[in-house]
């Protein structure tokens, strides 16, 4: 998917039915969000959790989306948008003691990344405050609390 906002080309990958939970994959797209895709590649790869690893795989898809589809260079692109939504659940059932049984639930998702090229380095602005004279601070007045008991003691 493209969309061309404010001149920036976005592109998306998508994997889904992936077997891990969202909350587990929301955990390793958090250190992604808003990285450079070269940053994004060496998280991703020292990332211990499971999930790190097909993410890399939907990270390597969507360069090659923007390399294939629109000649960007993979490596100045950003990850704009990054999100884990829930896919079906799988139920099964393991049996237990006394012939009960427990619900095993299976969850699945689905995981989406938006890159988009990399914005304009702008020089940082100056505060109008900052450029300002700072302002002469009034002295702080310290007020003792006294307790009760010595209220009552002196009188």
């Amino acid at each position: 998917m493209t969309t061309a906002e404010n001149g920036r080309v976005r592109v998306r990958a998508e994997a889904r039915w992936l077997r891990f939970s969202a909350r587990k994959a929301r955990l390793v797209l958090d250190h992604i969000r808003g990285r450079t895709v070269p940053e994004a590649r060496t998280i991703l790869a020292f990332t211990p959790r499971a999930a790190a690893v097909d993410i890399a795989k939907v990270l390597r898809s969507a360069v090659a989306n923007a390399e294939a589809n629109h000649g960007l260079d993979g490596d100045e692109l950003v990850v704009e948008a990054a999100y884990a939504d829930e896919g079906p659940t799988l139920k099964r059932w393991k049996p237990r003691a006394r012939g009960r049984v427990n619900r095993i639930r299976k969850r699945t998702c689905h995981v989406t990344l938006v890159l988009a090229e990399a914005p304009e380095q702008r020089s940082p602005r100056r505060r109008a405050k900052a450029a300002q004279e700072p302002a002469e601070k009034k002295p702080r007045v310290r007020r003792r609390r006294t307790s009760r008991a010595k209220e009552g003691a002196a009188a």
